[in-house]
């Protein structure tokens, strides 16, 4: 698959065939993802390869806790959990206790345990160069030491005709997680991915056109076109 249509084609895939990923297979998705670019090369990340059926249970069920968080921001028509005054987040502005309570049912939380593949990405805190800490608004660069890791995953499990998601919902039982996998403090969660041979495939996905994010000179600058 050429770069164009590996890029065209790595859409978020939560469906998949029963066809298990080996351990080979798996192994040379991480070792191409592993050229990933990181402030400083310091290569901040760890990975977890879930395998046992109990722990990929609970963490199932974590992930649904959290996803039913996600969901009340939706229903209320908000972002969840974004920055939104003044850039930065002043506390919850939904019920989270009875959010947690609420059933949310979606195939993909429900039943994430039977993902072929589900890999954790944690992220070395102290390995992050953090360079807009002590701004006046969230801080968002440090995960550029680590996400184009994760986006590596993706991308090699397309060149397999594999394909499958990154989410980061998870990270809102980062204590529970913590425990039940045994990483140590300093660590965080960057990402759940699960990876395998998708049901249906995608071979081009719908995003906004260029001119439509791209400006000239100024954020409120002429659309920046190929026109001559």
């Amino acid at each position: 698959m050429d770069l164009s249509s590996l890029l065209a084609s790595n859409a978020a895939y939560r469906e998949f065939t029963d066809r298990q990923i080996e351990d080979v297979e798996l192994y040379e998705i991480l070792d191409v993802a592993r050229f990933a670019p990181s402030g400083g090369n310091r290569q901040g990340w760890r990975v977890v390869v879930i395998k046992d059926r109990l722990l990929r249970e609970q963490i199932r069920d974590l992930y649904v806790l959290s996803w039913r968080e996600y969901m009340a921001h939706v229903v209320a028509d908000l972002v969840p959990f974004a920055p939104v005054d003044a850039g930065q987040w002043r506390g919850p502005v939904v019920d989270l206790e009875l959010a947690r309570d609420t059933p949310r049912p979606y195939k993909f939380s429900d039943h994430i345990d039977a993902s072929p593949v589900m890999l954790l990405v944690l992220v070395e805190l102290a390995q992050l160069a953090v360079l807009d800490n002590g701004l006046d608004r969230q801080s968002i660069v440090g995960g550029a030491s680590v996400y184009p890791f994760c986006h590596n995953i993706l991308l090699a499990a397309r060149e397999k005709g594999l394909g499958g998601v990154m989410t980061t919902v998870l990270c809102r039982q980062e204590k529970e997680v913590r425990r039940i996998i045994g990483f140590p403090e300093g660590f965080g969660i960057a990402s759940l991915v699960v990876l395998g041979e998708p049901k249906h495939e995608i071979t081009r996905l719908r995003r906004r056109p260029v001119e439509q994010f791209v400006s000239v000179d100024r954020f409120d600058g002429e659309p920046f076109t190929a026109k001559a």
